[in-house]
């Protein structure tokens, strides 16, 4: 071969190298990156052109279905049966908008295209069945989330229950809320349904349980008390303890009002009861900071992982205050901010004789055919406080129940916990107070459920925004609502 053919020949043969190099990277390499692409219509279009598998609560009953689309290339919609209320459950899944939450999350199983459906995929193409996605139960209690949803009524704010032996939520309601069925299509109304609630300025499509945090008052004085048993500040909870009246913040000349009387030198036990902040402010005081931040980190604070499986927003607890920082902390003020999932995990902790146990809300995944997939097991996630001390915060909280300001959530025959809060906010606490209510509720048979309620905004004079007023009424519904459906 002479020697402009040979290099012509090397040169094509290098092309030929180049394209299956090419071919190889585009295959392989990038594969996953061009199916998952925005601008890749075929992968919304495959998304759509079979039926979603369900979203399921308690009992088997699904909240989501399917419906054929007329005059577009997505063969299928979404639909949602009471999708205002379980929402901040489901989250949405558009043709036009994308998903959320359990709808993006688990969207391998719903459509069917997970790995672990491959056998069924593989079978139906011999047996020509139509491809189907699978079902993804939850943990959710239908009373329980009912009952909050229905309760919060034309507030703006949130529940979160869980069941303290296991850490399954129950309830997760969040209002204002909104209709995924509304914006499911592509149509021109479902972009101005989208448009409206994405501009809306009660931020409807924001999960308040989950994705909101808010400063957390009094009812924080429970991861305070339990702090102060821990680590040794208090050991006695019905004795007096060194508190003066009025009590001057640490390293400051400000006092620290209270709006409970008898707090001079009241014991832990009394000033839980009635909600003293300088008996509070004082013991988070002579706790520390750090000791402090620690007890808090067990409950689940500065924690930005926790996903249940949709990640919640980091509650937070300072690691860099001072000591009038953290006096003010001490009692859910200052920087400390919570969603209501992170202080439904405290009164979890304590209702569980102070185990936390991880909270979840998907308990098994679920071919089209039943056959399960996947089932969770529950796990621990830290011990915040031993059980004698648990025990002690219980018999704290039942005094307010019983006792003090959270009178509104007791319930004939059964053992209640609770803690109010009314919490201050905005440049010089001008704003409405939040509202804060968390419980728990104990028979014969152990803590079946524990609740943590917001009331972000009400419609009530200042002076009537209380916990134990607005909250705690809340709260018992839920209660109520999974303690009649354990039978």
């Amino acid at each position: 071969m002479n020697k402009p053919l040979r290099r012509i020949s090397i040169f094509c043969g290098l092309l030929v190298l180049a394209l299956l190099l090419r071919t190889n990277w585009l295959q392989y390499v990038k594969a996953e990156d061009l199916s998952t692409r925005k601008e890749n219509r075929r992968v919304q279009i495959a998304q759509y052109s079979a039926e979603r598998g369900n979203i399921i609560v308690g009992g088997g009953q699904p909240i989501t279905g399917s419906v054929v689309t007329n005059g577009s290339d997505y063969k299928f919609k979404r639909t949602y049966l009471d999708g205002p209320m379980w929402a901040p459950v489901t989250g949405y899944a558009s043709q036009a908008f994308g998903s959320t939450q359990l709808e993006s999350l688990e969207d391998g199983i719903l459509t069917g295209n997970d790995d672990r459906l491959f056998f069924d995929r593989t079978i139906g193409m011999f047996t020509g069945e139509k491809k189907q996605g699978g079902n993804v139960v939850t943990t959710l209690n239908p009373a329980a989330q009912k009952a909050a949803f229905t309760s919060l009524g034309n507030k703006k704010g949130a529940v979160a229950a869980i069941d303290p032996r296991t850490g399954a939520i129950l309830a997760l309601a969040s209002t204002p809320s909104y209709d995924p069925s509304t914006f499911a299509g592509n149509s021109k109304a479902d972009e101005k349904a989208w448009v409206a609630l994405k501009d809306s300025e009660d931020k409807n499509l924001v999960n308040r349980a989950l994705r909101e945090t808010y400063p957390p008052g009094s009812t924080f004085k429970v991861v305070t008390a339990a702090a102060a048993l821990e680590h040794g500040v208090v050991s006695d909870i019905d004795a007096a303890t060194d508190t003066p009246e009025p009590y001057i913040l640490p390293g400051t000349k400000t006092q620290l009002p209270n709006h409970a009387s008898g707090c001079e030198k009241s014991s832990l036990n009394n000033a839980l009861r009635v909600s003293c902040n300088s008996v509070f402010a004082n013991v988070g005081d002579k706790v520390g900071r750090d000791k402090m931040l620690e007890t808090a980190q067990k409950f689940g604070f500065n924690n930005d992982k926790i996903d249940v499986p949709v990640r919640a927003f980091a509650s937070v607890y300072d690691k860099n205050m001072g000591r009038d920082g953290n006096a003010q902390s001490a009692i859910g003020q200052f920087n400390t901010a919570a969603t209501p999932l992170q202080m439904a995990m405290v009164a979890s902790a304590i209702a569980n004789d102070g185990k936390l146990m991880k909270p979840y809300m998907v308990e098994k995944v679920t071919a089209p055919n039943l056959d399960v997939l996947q089932t969770h097991e529950p796990e621990e996630m830290s011990r915040p406080l031993s059980p004698a001390n648990a025990q002690k915060v219980q018999q704290m909280m039942v005094n307010v129940v019983e006792n003090g300001t959270g009178t509104g959530a007791k319930i004939n025959g059964v053992t209640v916990g609770g803690k109010t809060g009314t919490a201050q906010h905005g440049e010089k606490n001008a704003k409405r107070p939040y509202a804060w209510f968390i419980s728990y509720a104990k028979t014969d048979k152990g803590s079946p459920v524990a609740v943590a309620v917001v009331i972000e905004d009400s419609a009530a004079d200042r002076e009537d925004i209380t916990g134990g007023g607005l909250a705690a009424p809340v709260a018992l519904a839920v209660m109520n609502a999974v303690l009649k459906n354990q039978g």
